[in-house]
């Protein structure tokens, strides 16, 4: 079955810069973002869950700043731009969510964000419980203080990384281009449009050119890359035209696109690098109780844990064993070890009042959670 925007359940959709902003005011374009509004809110009417990764925060704030006539910002101009471009960008996407009755959330995330498990674990709690809320977030780098990520980083490649991280069924890359071709049609007239890539080879990634110039950074091999990260995570990827009106709900009316199939063990990636490439820095002993929860696909709450062993932080993997020492389970934990021994044993009700301040009710969530051994 081909990947489809009609029964995604979580989809991330990527904008760049020049979909955006209008080049020749630096203005938002305001008619373009009210569409793509209408295409969010239709997603959502079905029960879908939509997340913005939205480039554009340095081209708005290019001409207020006066920086239109250099081709080429120097490091602290483009982190200067960004600090007044993040207001407007989160400003005009609000305004067009909100006009179609939804909330824009804005969060600035940097792909440390998402390579620190501390950090990933705060980013995606702080996403599920924005979407669980019926928000759209709006996500942007911030470049304010990622340098690398200016210099030579891409939105594709941060879109790619939260639908690894939210698990999203869906990324599309909307882009000045409808998918992927065997070469660069405004160069070649016999390149042909590919519609479906099953895999991500070196005969592909070679297809991938030259960032485009001027305000966006970035270009046919970024999308590659992110297709590559999003597949391997079990996520479809789609690279869609972006300059026409309504361009998911184009997408949905069979209008031409790149799906890139999701490798078929990616969603158990994640999995077997907590179970086999992270060696525990501590273990949670758990009750009978809560070794057959486990069992049954349950996460770990803090009411099923007899002791805590070992000093680790907040997303260290730790290991899960029952009262006879036989080790049922490796995770990432939702709390540090000082905290971990205070609550265990308690309900999660209880938590707010024991910590003096409100964490999650579960201290291993179950998507965190490898199995090891059954209970019997």
């Amino acid at each position: 079955m081909l990947p489809s925007l009609a029964t995604a359940r979580r989809i991330v959709v990527k904008i760049g810069s020049a979909l955006v902003v209008d080049n020749a005011t630096a203005a938002p374009r305001a008619a373009w973002l009210a569409g793509v509004a209408q295409d969010v809110a239709a997603l959502r009417a079905r029960g879908a869950e939509v997340i913005l990764v939205s480039s554009g925060a340095i081209a708005l704030a290019r001409h207020a700043l006066g920086l239109t006539r250099k081709k080429t910002l120097r490091l602290e101009e483009k982190q200067a731009a960004a600090a007044v471009g993040q207001i407007r960008l989160a400003g005009a996407w609000a305004d067009a969510l909100s006009a179609v009755q939804l909330n824009a959330a804005q969060l600035l995330l940097t792909l440390e964000d998402s390579e620190d498990r501390r950090r990933y674990l705060n980013a995606r709690a702080t996403l599920n419980t924005l979407l669980a809320l019926g928000c759209i977030p709006v996500i942007n780098e911030n470049d304010t203080v990622a340098t690398a990520e200016i210099r030579f980083g891409d939105n594709d490649r941060l879109a790619a990384r939260v639908a690894e991280m939210v698990e999203a069924d869906a990324l599309v890359l909307l882009s000045d281009i409808d998918g992927l071709y065997t070469a660069d049609p405004r160069r070649d007239p016999a390149a042909a449009h590919i519609p479906i890539v099953e895999h991500i080879t070196g005969e592909i990634m070679a297809m991938g050119g030259e960032p485009p110039p001027g305000y966006s950074s970035g270009g046919m091999r970024t999308k590659l890359i992110a297709a590559r990260i999003a597949t391997g995570a079990g996520c479809a990827m789609a690279i869609a035209l972006g300059a026409q009106d309504r361009p998911l709900q184009a997408m949905q009316q069979g209008a031409p696109c790149t799906w890139f199939l999701p490798e078929r063990e990616g969603r158990s990636a994640r999995k077997r690098w907590i179970a086999g490439s992270l060696a525990p820095l501590g273990a949670l002993v758990v009750d009978a109780g809560a070794a057959r929860a486990l069992a049954r696909g349950s996460s770990l709450l803090p009411a099923g844990v007899r002791a805590v062993e070992g000093r680790f932080e907040r997303g260290d993997p730790v290991s899960v064993r029952d009262e006879s020492g036989r080790v049922l389970a490796r995770g990432l934990v939702a709390y540090d070890s000082a905290d971990a021994t205070r609550i265990a044993g308690h309900r999660s009700e209880e938590l707010e009042q024991i910590l003096g301040w409100r964490g999650r009710d579960e201290i291993i969530h179950r998507d965190d959670l490898v199995l090891l051994a059954l209970a019997g």
